[in-house]
């Protein structure tokens, strides 16, 4: 299995262990200074992982859309696809396309997220 074909595994469990909505699985596939990157500025870790754990934000599904682009520098993987989700916001239902770039590291022999940006597609 080629880097690419590991990440691309790696990041398919990772969106199937956040529609589960559980909260210790989700944050054992991202390191542990990992950050989200959106039009409201950066989101940590702790901040997600708790949201996750009260239930006030919950995530139902998480589909790519299109093809994934695959870029590896070493033992760094930058991997950038358009994706829609649902879910729930304190209660709210919710629907959205976003482009997102993640950046995996190797760590402990295994593909974990590092960072997320994410811009609402147009």
């Amino acid at each position: 299995m080629t880097v690419e074909d590991e990440v691309r595994a790696e990041a398919a469990e990772a969106d199937a262990v956040l529609i589960g909505n559980d909260a210790e699985l989700i944050a054992n596939c991202w390191t542990d200074d990992w950050v989200a990157v959106d039009a409201n500025g950066v989101t940590p870790k702790a901040d997600i992982i708790g949201w996750i754990a009260s239930g006030r934000l919950q995530h139902h599904s998480m589909t790519t859309v299109g093809g994934e682009r695959i870029l590896r520098v070493g033992d760094t993987v930058v991997l950038t696809a358009r994706k829609a989700s649902t879910g729930t916001w304190d209660g709210a239902a919710y629907e959205i396309e976003e482009w997102i770039s993640q950046i995996y590291v190797r760590t402990d022999g295994r593909w974990l997220q590092a960072f997320c940006y994410k811009a609402t597609a147009a």
